[in-house]
């Protein structure tokens, strides 16, 4: 039966929800506007015909905004706190490190302040993360750190610093434009700059929505994303897109329940922004039970571009199970087997369980539009939503057939690969290495 498919192409359910996400303003983790997300997801998946529909809270770190600064000379230049920086002020001779690479912060940078670019030459093997270089810098002994976005347009950017253990950062750290951190680096590399960073870390309360679908078999298939966003933005494409993409899955799987050999759970996880807290949070209330969830299908930034990308983390049979669906719609998709442990699969894959990072593909390095204000509805397509959902749709009803097999990994291959991949020393480094 293709009837769905046709449905799918004129509906306007995970749309809906995607606009009323983006309508709320605010959803960073812990504030009032992440809980109406919780509560506006609850509802839409109930609403698509899912059981079950609830929200598991959980405390976290909370961060609010407040003003932030750079002075430089007798200048003030535009920035934004890095979320779950300190409330801090700190001095120090302004060093440009490009790119910010491992060996560029092989210098002792004690009385610095360090100022990095947020993406990594096109010839390097691998992205480094924002955090790998706020912690290489702590650990170089700076002051404070800039983070200076790499695309036009006079956009700061913004991302999350902290760990788990120490949730709040050890030195202020600010986003500043490209334009911006050229003219620092014009005007005043070698010269004292200020960074100052005002903000409030109170105590605060995420969740996770959770909903069911198909027959109550011990084995489950996760269908996740994430429902917070950074607050300077709507935060449209990172990531209303993936959970409005996690209820349309809902609507189109309730109409194909029949069809549904295993359990499948959506969840749409909150505080990602913060530390993958709230997968955390659902990974280590599994425990021992992960080994029943037959995979994660996790849905963060699509909808943006037309065609898919799927992260597959060395599990072979994930690929060929994309493979299958793409050939079987005359659809391109593109797959990479390397690992990327920045989202909600990764507290359940570094355990061993298969898990795609699905996302949309772009143009060069990095988030593009976003983390920063341009994170907004228009730069998104209902078409894209519609022919993603059909593939994703398809792809999740492959994963819970009762002969689909998809084998864990020992805990001992996903270091293997890990060090492999040179991602180990950084994961080190900014505390995210649980093994």
């Amino acid at each position: 039966m293709t009837d769905w498919i046709g449905e799918t192409f004129t509906s306007d359910f995970g749309w809906d929800h995607l606009e009323s996400l983006v309508d709320i303003g605010d959803r960073m983790a812990g504030s009032p506007g992440e809980r109406e997300a919780m509560e506006l997801t609850r509802d839409a998946l109930a609403e698509a015909g899912a059981r079950d529909a609830r929200i598991d809270t959980f405390d976290i770190q909370g961060w609010v905004r407040g003003d932030s600064t750079v002075y430089a000379g007798d200048t003030t230049q535009d920035c934004i706190a890095l979320p779950r920086s300190p409330a801090d002020t700190a001095a120090g001779e302004l060093v440009d490190l490009g790119y910010g690479l491992p060996e560029d912060f092989a210098e002792d940078l004690s009385g610095k302040v360090v100022m990095v670019s947020s993406t990594v030459p096109d010839h390097y093997e691998r992205f480094i993360h924002r955090r790998e270089k706020y912690y290489h810098a702590v650990e170089a002994g700076a002051e404070a750190f800039v983070f200076a976005n790499h695309v036009e347009g006079c956009l700061p950017p913004t991302g999350s610093v902290g760990t788990e253990a120490s949730p709040v950062g050890d030195v202020p750290a600010v986003g500043v434009s490209k334009e911006v951190g050229a003219r620092l680096a014009r005007r005043c590399e070698s010269e004292e700059v200020t960074v100052e960073v005002d903000c409030e870390t109170p105590d605060a309360e995420s969740g996770n929505v959770h909903a069911e679908l198909g027959p109550d078999t011990e084995e489950e298939v996760l269908v996740t994303s994430h429902l917070d966003a950074h607050d300077i933005a709507e935060g449209a494409w990172d990531n209303g897109s993936g959970t409005a993409m996690v209820v349309e899955l809902a609507r189109i799987l309730a109409e194909r329940e029949d069809e549904l050999d295993t359990r499948i759970r959506f969840v749409a996880f909150g505080a990602e922004e913060v530390g993958l807290v709230g997968s955390a949070h659902e990974s280590e209330r599994l425990g021992d039970d992960r080994a029943n969830v037959r995979a994660v299908v996790n849905n963060d930034a699509v909808v943006f571009g037309r065609t898919l990308t799927f992260h597959t983390h060395g599990f072979d049979e994930l690929g060929d199970a994309v493979d299958d669906v793409a050939e079987a719609f005359d659809h391109p998709v593109t797959t990479v087997p390397e690992l990327v442990p920045h989202s909600d699969h990764w507290p359940f894959t570094r355990w061993g369980v298969p898990g795609y990072m699905v996302s949309a593909s772009g143009e060069g390095r990095g988030r593009g539009w976003g983390h920063t204000f341009a994170d907004t509805l228009d730069k998104l397509e209902v078409r894209n939503l519609r022919e993603q959902a059909i593939l994703l749709a398809e792809l999740v009803v492959t994963l819970a057939d009762a002969d689909t097999d998809v084998p864990h990994k020992d805990e001992a291959e996903i270091i293997e690969a890990l060090e492999a991949e040179d991602l180990a020393a950084g994961m080190k480094i900014t505390g995210d290495w649980p093994y």
